[in-house]
């Protein structure tokens, strides 16, 4: 396995791209936690893994698909009914903005 190694320099310049600040002793940190990650990726990458299979979801996942059709048709007279509030067969509702009018 190859260690690989990022300078204090390069986490400092894409913290500078991110609009971000440390002190000293957080880039140290920073540093060397990056480092480690990176490290981590390199170990994965080791694995042989030609004879594994793509998982694109762990969990058997089936859609479970309905015809899509409409019910309660030609119930809207029923609705303006009920409605506080209708005019030319619509539900009329307050104005919300100011000097609106109707």
């Amino acid at each position: 396995m190859s260690e690989t190694t990022i300078s204090k320099e390069k986490v400092a310049h894409v913290a500078k791209l991110a609009k971000l600040s440390f002190d000293d002793s957080e880039l140290t940190q920073f540093t060397t936690q990056l480092g480690d990650i990176l490290n981590i990726f390199n170990t994965l990458g080791e694995v042989d893994t030609a004879a594994v299979e793509p998982t694109y979801s762990v969990a058997e996942n089936v859609n479970h698909l309905r015809d899509d059709v409409a019910h309660n048709w030609h119930q809207k007279q029923g609705l303006l009914e009920n409605a506080p509030l209708a005019s030319a067969g619509l539900i009329k509702v307050p104005a919300i903005l100011e000097d609106e009018g109707e």
